[in-house]
């Protein structure tokens, strides 16, 4: 089968990171005298803006017989860029109400899709799996309506109200991300959103309805619904969560003295926060979450702004370019 690639970079991603990940893959696609084509994100925005206009103009769905009885060139898109350029990337198809197979190559600073998907942080071997690939595999995603605002779209790693949302806007607010990014600590701005907004984010009642049954919790601290196990660059919320399944796992954690939080957060550490009494875990297939008193909200580490919820969340199913999906525990050299 004969492949173009459509590369679409993001430079800015992981504060510069981008930029180095396209200069390790080019070389090696011109090297392998590969037909390819380079689209460089130049504004915030400019992803999307990327995606549509290869969606009208260029690319095609997967039709697997078709495609394997094509003699003609199967347009590939593959993104270079953090988890917020996928997001941008698959909301903007999700919009458009048409579905392509993407390959994905991580060039952020969190990269917690890249994590719970398997694909490898190192750009080349990133590259030689998609190259080596000759299907795409389905994943889950995650289908959000969010009637108090009126939105819809898709997250790819998980929606969350309350402490992770606070730790996000804190993060993506903070002159900190950019320069640990520079040294490849991105990460270690995530840990010190976390210790200042430990201390200030307060109890706030949510209503859930879990596949049917309610459950209504007084002080919720941490409420966040995922389709793997990462969150905030590497922290595994969810141990057991699986990607190739079509449900949703979600945590709830209530607000509880400080000591008892910090404990929860050495468990977390070493996963075995499932252990505690103080975690909640669900696992199902439809989730509505309604938030009375406004809270902030983050999908994929995009921080929304202050706001009462009514959300309700559901599978969807995407294509992505990639070897066949193992579930394992994270390689910390990949």
């Amino acid at each position: 089968m004969n492949f173009h690639y459509h590369l679409l970079i993001n430079e800015a991603a992981g504060s510069g990171n981008g930029k180095k990940t396209a200069e390790k893959i080019l070389p090696i696609l011109d090297k392998k005298q590969l037909s390819y084509t380079a689209h460089y994100s130049e504004y915030k925005g400019h992803d999307a803006l990327i995606a549509e206009q290869l969606a009208k103009d260029t690319l095609m769905e997967w039709e697997a017989e078709q495609v394997t009885d094509s003699l003609g060139w199967f347009p590939l898109l593959i993104v270079v860029g953090g988890d917020g350029t996928l997001h941008q990337v698959l909301n903007t198809f999700h919009q458009l109400c048409v579905s392509f197979p993407v390959g994905f190559i991580p060039a952020g600073s969190g990269n917690d899709f890249a994590r719970g998907i398997g694909i490898s942080r190192d750009p080349e071997k990133a590259l030689e799996a998609i190259l080596s690939t000759n299907e795409p595999q389905e994943i889950n995603v995650l289908h959000y309506e969010e009637k108090v605002s009126d939105r819809e779209g898709l997250a790819l790693n998980n929606f969350g109200i309350g402490l992770d949302a606070a730790i996000v806007h804190a993060t993506n607010h903070s002159n900190a991300k950019k320069r640990l990014n520079k040294y490849n600590l991105g990460s270690l701005s995530y840990l010190f959103s976390l210790l200042h907004v430990l201390f200030t984010q307060k109890g706030f009642p949510i209503l859930v309805d879990i596949g049917g049954k309610r459950v209504n919790f007084k002080k919720a601290f941490l409420c966040t619904a995922t389709n793997h196990p990462y969150f905030g660059g590497g922290i595994s919320i969810v141990p057991t969560a699986d990607i190739t399944k079509p449900t949703i796992d979600f945590v709830v954690v209530e607000r509880i003295n400080l000591l008892k939080i910090i404990w929860l957060f050495l468990l977390l550490l070493q996963k075995k926060q499932m252990n505690s009494k103080y975690f909640h875990h669900y696992t199902t297939s439809k989730l509505r979450i309604v938030s009375t008193l406004p809270q902030y909200g983050q999908e994929d580490g995009e921080d929304l702004e202050k706001q009462s919820f009514d959300l309700q969340l559901a599978n969807k199913t995407q294509l992505l370019w990639c070897e066949k999906i193992v579930i394992r525990e994270e390689d910390p050299n990949s």
